[in-house]
């Protein structure tokens, strides 16, 4: 039998904490993406991140152009084959970021209490006194006293490449600041962020419809990651869009929250979003940082309730540098897994990381035993309650499934799934057990070809905790219309079996539709 859940309100028996972790066929429950760039890009070092635990990519097109990301996702692709792991492609857009335009390679020194100019035009060239900004309208946007950051990816804590700017006058279009801190600017990509003003610039932007309509469309993508999303109207906009325009109507758009207008409209954006990613970084400029933590918790707690998988971006920022997180991130990362997180995503680390394998594997690590406490009970009765009665007919076939499957100590719950709906709402309800989600391709016509779906059904569940998805074999369309499912069935306790998740004598809840009937049954296993 499985030991019982500890639960964080007993009190943990120390001898437990020294007991090392147990290897199994996923290193955690929670999902951990990682952003593909110079430091991992290599077929070798993708397949050791795939094997580390990534199941998302995430593409970010803030910079790199279209050619270099394709190359990449090549090598993705073939690292995807040789592993034989699941893995879900993400585009970031850029939208409405503020950044300074530095085409110089000299690094550019900011001594403190001096005077520079941050102006729109683009055309002239950035030096000490003088820093050229991709937006016409800041001089509008800010005013005397107020304060401008300028940083490398945002503010990673080395405070050597950030600047604090104030206000001093507005002359024009021209902004005129006083220097606080020393810095030097080096490098390529630095953001401007003013806390809590309103840009004047459109969510998606022509650049990144081009890059969407282009690299996005002939890559069938996964996810789009929305930038800086401050109202439900930009996720419609882009859904439109993405239909319309593109033919993507499958690609599921993740708004990511990262200022406090998409804060304050964050209920509605919700509603409208297939998950939601906590920007940190720009929150962390946005919001005084000690209120970030509680953006986190409401934020976590209203994806959870809502069934849609919640993503916490920057928390190891240091591994960009070093083999070990800081004692603060690595608590932090066991916090958000605490707090109801589904997926982390990982920025820099991986991107231009040194050690991208290394962070990936060990942001598994400590998800995995903040999941060895998270209280599995009391967030089930949580989900029970919000939901309340009546409940919707897939609700409480769902809830029941879960409930079945801790009574029981299943090992495992298996889903047959074609949409992945019912698999994610088994999950939203968070059993202790993975869930195998067997993902039924549906057989499609336009009158000219035949098509299988279900690919992207399954990479979609790969942001959602506790989710692993697997394709069935299209090959027998008569079996699928078959009451039994026998055959599939075989296919997933094999898959369960051969990776460790199910043993002899183990105990498996499975839930199906047999014709119009939802189904959950207990399976004992033999030897």
């Amino acid at each position: 039998m499985h030991p019982s859940p500890l639960l964080l309100e007993e009190p943990i028996r120390m001898a437990s904490i020294l007991e090392p972790s147990k290897p199994s066929f996923f290193p955690a429950m929670t999902k951990v993406g990682g952003t593909l760039g110079p430091k991992s890009r290599s077929v070798e070092i993708i397949s050791s991140c795939l094997k580390a635990g990534m199941s998302v990519a995430r593409f970010d097109f803030s910079w790199g152009d279209a050619e270099f990301h394709q190359e990449t996702l090549e090598n993705l692709k073939i690292a995807i084959k040789t592993t034989k792991k699941l893995c879900a492609v993400m585009l970031d857009t850029v939208g409405p970021e503020l950044q300074v335009v530095i085409k110089t390679e000299h690094p550019i020194s900011l001594p403190a209490n001096s005077m520079v100019v941050l102006t729109p035009d683009q055309s002239k060239e950035a030096t000490s006194n003088l820093l050229p900004v991709n937006f016409h309208g800041l001089s509008k946007a800010v005013k005397t006293g107020d304060t401008i950051f300028i940083g490398q990816y945002l503010f990673t804590g080395s405070e050597t490449t950030s600047v604090l700017l104030e206000v001093s006058e507005i002359n024009g279009e021209d902004v005129v600041c006083l220097v606080k801190d020393s810095a030097t600017l080096s490098g390529h990509l630095y953001t401007l962020h003013v806390p809590q003003i309103w840009i004047d610039l459109p969510t998606l932007t022509e650049k990144d419809k081009e890059v969407i309509s282009t690299w996005g469309v002939r890559n069938n993508i996964d996810f789009l990651s929305l930038s800086i999303a401050r109202h439900a109207e930009d996720v419609r906009h882009a859904r439109d869009f993405l239909s319309k325009s593109c033919n993507l109507q499958q690609t599921h758009i993740f708004a990511k929250i990262e200022n406090i207008e998409g804060l304050t409209h964050f209920d509605e954006i919700l509603q409208e979003a297939d998950g939601i990613i906590l920007g940190r970084g720009n929150l962390g400029v946005d919001l005084p940082p000690e209120k970030v933590f509680l953006f986190q918790k409401a934020a976590l707690y209203k994806c959870n309730m809502a069934g849609k998988p919640a993503v916490v971006t920057r928390v190891v920022d240091s591994m960009t540098e070093n083999l070990r997180p800081t004692r603060a991130e690595a608590t932090d990362v066991a916090n958000a897994v605490l707090d109801g997180a589904d997926a982390i995503l990982l920025g820099a680390e991986t991107l231009r990381g040194l050690y991208p394998v290394e962070t990936i594997a060990t942001v598994s690590k400590i998800c995995a035993e903040a999941e060895k406490v998270f209280n599995h009970d009391l967030y089930y009765k949580k989900v029970v309650k919000y939901v309340g009665e009546p409940m919707s007919h897939l609700e409480s076939v769902a809830s029941s499934a879960v409930r079945v499957a801790i009574k029981v100590r299943a090992s495992v719950i298996i889903c047959f799934t074609s949409s992945g709906r019912s698999a994610r709402l088994i999950a939203k309800y968070r059993p202790t057990m993975p869930v195998l989600s067997v993902v039924i391709p549906q057989l499609k016509t336009d009158q000219v070809r035949w098509t299988f779906s279900g690919a992207y059904e399954a990479r979609q569940s790969l942001t959602v905790r506790g989710l692993f998805p697997m394709l069935a074999d299209p090959r027998h369309p008569a079996e699928f219309k078959t009451a039994t499912n026998e055959s599939i069935l075989k296919v997933a306790l094999d898959h369960g079996k051969a990776s460790g998740v199910i043993k002899s004598h183990d105990r498996v809840v499975v839930c199906q539709k047999i014709g119009d009937a939802s189904v959950v049954k207990i399976i004992e296993l033999e030897d």
